[in-house]
């Protein structure tokens, strides 16, 4: 079987093959398990591998180049619009050759695959909505449009559109679906985390606006000025990086903030084992994987109401809904720290409920959908 995927994701040439974002490539090394050849469109970076970056691993993969898309200004956006036929060709090539067509959604590659694959109704395709499904969300206009694209079971065709949650009022073709990263091996016991003094927080993931690191500090700050003993563990980079870790000095704080930068998933699963807590004020989130990650080493989630978090936090009882009002998220976790028997239970709760969600579950699905 030969498989397209449409991905705005860059593609970093890498030794014989190429590397992306590690999270995402993991994944996509296991839809191309079944797959004899591989055809990817995809933007090219100029950067050098790190290591937030993983291989393909694939013996047969291709490479369709396409412009980055963007239309954040007005020259940018005249560009992109310049480069529609190149990128309308490209995506037309490789969903011509190939056996099976994926799309990666939500993004403005993933929007232009939406429109082209309109001209293939008899080849079997599935689309990974990795942003907000809930019809409620107030969404930029390209990501509606994806939406009521995907769930238009006239335009589009023979395809299963895998969408994170459960949502009423579907069309047919919509279909929950979870994504995962730990094998099956990995679960160990149920165990008793040790809920004492001082408390650990980690924040895992992008330094962007839209992840709010800032309010981050800002939270473990009011209870460190409450006489709480807590520290703050930072793994990632971003855009805000340089704001926050000036918050930090300007404000005391290097004693209690850490900040580690870019780390490999085994240094990151070590910090989810010793942490008690994971705090993630998103905006906007699709299937949050790091809060799936650290309930699965029993690290108890701090997260915003958004997407489908309140089900996997089961609305409070596996971890802390936030309301993104920092007095009130303050005397939130300065009464769930204080219940020592509620945070044991949480953690275990977690662990039951991520256990389900394993890498081996998953290849079973995406096996099942390939075929």
């Amino acid at each position: 079987m030969k498989l397209a995927i449409i991905t705005h994701v860059p593609h970093i040439p890498h030794n014989d093959t190429y590397a992306g974002y590690g999270p995402y490539v993991r994944e996509m090394n296991i839809w191309t398990k079944y797959a004899s050849a591989l055809d990817i469109v995809a933007p090219i970076a100029k950067e050098e591998a790190n290591n937030i970056h993983l291989p393909y691993n694939h013996d047969s993969l291709r490479v369709f180049k396409v412009p980055a898309m963007a239309f954040t200004s007005f020259g940018r956006g005249l560009k992109t619009l310049l480069d529609l036929p190149v990128i309308f060709f490209q995506l037309w090539r490789a969903m011509r050759r190939a056996d099976h067509i994926h799309l990666r959604c939500p993004g403005t590659l993933g929007l232009m695959g939406c429109f082209v694959q309109i001209l293939f109704p008899r080849k079997p395709k599935t689309a990974k909505y990795a942003g907000n499904w809930d019809p409620k969300a107030k969404q930029p206009f390209s990501y509606r449009l994806q939406k009521r694209l995907l769930s238009n079971t006239f335009l589009t065709r023979n395809m299963k559109v895998l969408v994170y949650g459960e949502w009423p009022n579907q069309t047919r073709n919509v279909k929950p679906f979870f994504t995962a990263t730990y094998p099956e091996r990995k679960i160990e016991a149920v165990l008793e985390r040790d809920y004492q003094e001082p408390y650990q927080f980690i924040f895992v993931g992008t330094l962007s606006p839209g992840k709010r690191p800032s309010y981050v500090v800002q939270l473990v700050e009011s209870l460190h000025r409450k006489g709480i003993p807590v520290f703050l563990d930072f793994y990632g980079e971003g855009a805000e990086g340089d704001d926050v870790k000036k918050y930090v000095a300007m404000n005391n704080l290097g004693d209690i903030v850490t900040f580690h930068g870019n780390q490999r998933a085994d240094v990151v699963e070590k910090a989810y084992k010793t942490a008690h807590f994971l705090v993630l004020p998103s905006r906007s989130e699709g299937w949050p994987k790091v809060v799936a990650e650290a309930m699965f080493w029993g690290c108890i989630p701090i997260a915003t109401k958004v997407s489908c978090v309140p089900w996997m936090l089961g609305n409070g009882k596996r971890g802390v809904l936030l309301e993104t009002r920092h007095e009130e998220d303050t005397l939130q976790l300065q009464r769930v720290i204080e219940d020592k028997e509620q945070l044991t239970h949480m953690s275990r709760l977690g662990q039951e409920w991520s256990h389900a969600y394993t890498l081996d579950r998953f290849e079973s699905e995406i096996k099942t959908l390939l075929q």
